[in-house]
């Protein structure tokens, strides 16, 4: 036990700030489009996603990347009896809607719907769209904003998706101080095309940071596009197919996703005053040989002792943490210390 303690100031020695760190996280085409022979990619009995894996699902070492899944409005014209999992796409949507955006009033149940750019105050609703669900292993705490990238053919042959070069959807108007808005669901950026380096005016879905969310609007495949082998396009596979077929043609178009990740550290810093009339003698039993301090030859000499670690106690004296220095601080009368301890939590 220490013989003597030194109070914080709490208004001026303890301080909190938080970091943010970032990785690059690059998912390339071919983990995508089924690297392993599509062993990678993971359906369901539900038949509602997809889901997919950095290496076989089956192996211990795999690594789920996103989930991906496509739904649409109920007052879509694509809705109705005869489409494949017609009530699945509609229950998708309103899932999807209802958790990022909520719903139209607090006093309706009527969800909103999706649009291309949610800020504008004109409606650019998007009625059909696909889903990419990216895992918390992958996206950490959040995506940053204006790091997001999706690469995808849109070639109008099936066998050459990217013929031509693919079209890359960006975030680019969203920066961590503006540029974004936020729902429900946090934090959104918009998506916009572009070719050659030309942005288009127009937004064609949105990411949401926090819930590691990409929304695109089934319209960035043009009706040009055949987007299986029997040359259908996208309107004709969502309602001609089950969802994991068209995740299917999704990821066959689907050329690279980027973005960087964020975590954020959180930290208490403590300064630690060490003043000139404290600390000058140790408790240490090895500091005294006999009744003579070792660092002292006769007893008008200045105390000195050695600072090694620090301890953080709470007001009933239990100890709660410690910090070590990297070298021995000479601590006597003459000098007064500040030393800066840092918790990251």
């Amino acid at each position: 036990m220490p013989v003597q303690y030194q109070d914080f100031n709490t208004s001026q020695d303890v301080t909190t700030t938080k970091t943010l760190l970032h990785e690059v996280i690059p998912v390339t085409g071919t983990i995508v489009s089924g690297t392993y022979t599509d062993s990678n990619i993971k359906n369901y009995s539900h038949g509602m996603f997809q889901s997919v894996y950095d290496y076989p699902y089956l192996s211990s070492s795999a690594n789920h990347i996103f989930d991906i899944t496509v739904g649409y409005d109920e007052s879509s014209g694509l809705s109705g009896s005869a489409s494949t999992q017609n009530s699945k796409k509609i229950n998708l949507y309103n899932q999807f809607a209802q958790v990022l955006l909520g719903y139209e009033t607090a006093s309706t149940a009527t969800v909103r719907k999706f649009e291309s750019d949610i800020s504008s105050t004109t409606t650019n609703e998007m009625k059909e769209v696909f889903f990419l669900n990216f895992s918390r292993l992958i996206t950490k705490d959040q995506v940053k904003k204006g790091s997001f990238a999706l690469s995808l053919g849109t070639n109008s042959g099936y066998a050459d998706p990217f013929g031509g070069g693919p079209i890359i959807l960006q975030d680019v108007n969203a920066t961590e101080r503006t540029g974004y808005g936020t729902e429900i669901g946090g934090d959104y950026g918009v998506l916009y095309t572009s070719s050659i380096g030309i942005i288009a005016d127009s937004g064609v879905g949105n990411v949401f940071y926090q819930a590691g969310i990409a929304v695109v609007t089934a319209s960035v495949f043009p009706s040009t596009v055949q987007m299986n082998a029997f040359e259908e396009d996208f309107e004709a596979v969502l309602t001609g197919s089950t969802i994991s077929a068209s995740c299917d043609e999704i990821r066959h178009r689907l050329s690279n996703v980027s973005f960087n990740n964020t975590t954020e550290i959180n930290s208490k810093i403590y300064f630690c005053r060490v003043p000139h009339n404290k600390f000058n003698y140790s408790a240490n039993p090895t500091y005294k040989s006999g009744s003579q301090i070792r660092v002292k030859d006769v007893s008008s000499d200045t105390p000195i002792s050695y600072i090694t670690t620090i301890g953080l106690y709470s007001d009933a004296g239990e100890l709660l943490a410690t910090a070590k220095l990297s070298e021995p601080l000479r601590k006597d009368p003459t000098n007064e210390l500040t030393l800066r301890v840092r918790l990251d939590y």
